[in-house]
């Protein structure tokens, strides 16, 4: 069994034909030898409603809703971690870190997930574990 997390990206992706990764996150997901287990955050399904028109965001809903993805939790107190993150990796106007982006990389270190489902590349390459290993970009 695979694990790992899905940013906003990837879960639009999976349920907008039209999105140009459409193909390879379906292709990856459905990979019989790979059995991926997934795992995201709230802030990340949230974004990816944004994103989607109604009848596929209540697709995509459903299939969280189904188990298609985990939700890892977290608290408010939680929160003042992601801050750290997202202050750490802004810089300027040049880069940004969203909340999102540092709900993963903050689960990442809870977990110890180091494979991504990401199209933010660029990003996820700078992002680094407590530890300073690297995400594993799928």
């Amino acid at each position: 069994m695979n694990t790992a997390l899905l940013d906003t990206g990837p879960l639009v992706a999976l349920f907008d034909v039209d999105d140009i990764a459409h193909a390879h996150y379906r292709r990856l997901l459905h990979e019989e030898r790979a059995g991926w287990r997934l795992t995201t955050t709230w802030p990340c399904v949230v974004e990816a409603s944004h994103f989607l028109p109604a009848q596929t965001c209540w697709q995509m809903l459903r299939w969280v809703e189904q188990g298609g993805v985990s939700i890892f939790p977290f608290d408010p107190l939680h929160l003042e971690d992601m801050q750290a993150l997202m202050q750490r990796y802004t810089d300027g106007r040049r880069t940004r870190m969203d909340f999102a982006d540092a709900s993963l990389v903050w689960a990442a270190g809870e977990t110890a997930i180091t494979q991504i489902w990401t199209i933010d590349v660029r990003d996820f390459y700078r992002y680094r574990l407590p530890d300073g290993r690297a995400f594993e970009i799928l």
